[in-house]
């Protein structure tokens, strides 16, 4: 991933959580829901600074038009991993819940 896409995910993190974020890796997820591609996208993973109780941050944005979202999921039980911060945002976004998303 581009240099400058990653720092706007970074600053993403900044923003949301207040702490530092260092990239440590891209992870590809696809999701699938009743035989169905839920989502299919690429996660960045960043590791934490400064942060009260999380580690790490897995974070990936999406373009609606002309803006850009930033979707980002604390590493914090029941998520684990990618796969599983992917299936949280899923399930918050599908109950109405807000999820830290900056616009």
């Amino acid at each position: 991933m581009p240099l400058h896409k990653i720092e706007k995910l970074r600053d993403a993190v900044r923003k949301i959580h207040g702490c530092e974020a260092t990239w440590i890796a891209t992870v590809p997820v696809r999701e699938e829901w009743k035989g169905k591609t839920a989502w299919e996208g690429v996660v960045q993973v960043f590791e934490l600074t400064g942060h009260k109780r999380a580690k790490r941050c897995y974070v990936w944005n999406y373009e609606d038009g002309n803006r850009s979202y930033y979707t980002t999921v604390l590493e914090l039980p029941p998520v684990t991993d990618a796969e599983s911060a992917v299936k949280v945002a899923i399930a918050a976004k599908a109950r109405n819940t807000t999820t830290k998303e900056l616009k």
